[in-house]
């Protein structure tokens, strides 16, 4: 059965930082391209980060550069989100996503993502 579990939301002034988990289970992590993507109320789910299978290729959204954080460790089964510098507009549910993603251009689109957790609140307060 496979589990993506999202731990580490929550409450934030601005400015703060907050570290998001994805802990993986069911299928084999290192074969996985991981990613994390937020959803606003009434938005679409957007892409925020995303990081290869060896860790040697990352993207973030504009958005996010300089702040935010991704990394893996495939020996742990878990995926990271480092987030710094918070801003309101960051509040929103994060989703971590894992996938096969075979071409770079494509990386930031939900549809490359072949499982997802159920996402978890990060709400920053201005």
């Amino acid at each position: 059965q496979v589990q993506l579990v999202e731990s580490g939301g929550g409450l934030v002034q601005a400015g703060g930082s907050l570290r998001l988990s994805c802990e993986a289970s069911g299928f084999t992590f290192d074969m996985y391209d991981m990613a994390w993507f937020r959803q606003a109320p009434g938005k679409e789910r957007d892409f925020v980060a995303g990081i290869g299978r060896s860790s040697k290729f990352i993207q973030y959204a504009e958005s996010v550069k300089g702040r935010f954080t991704i990394s893996r460790d495939n020996g742990k089964n878990t995926a990271w989100l480092q987030m710094n510098s918070l801003k309101a507009e960051d509040t929103a549910v994060y989703h971590c996503a894992a996938g096969v993603v075979l071409n770079v251009g494509t990386r930031a689109r939900p549809s490359e993502y072949h499982y997802w957790g159920q996402g978890i609140q990060v709400t920053v307060s201005s």
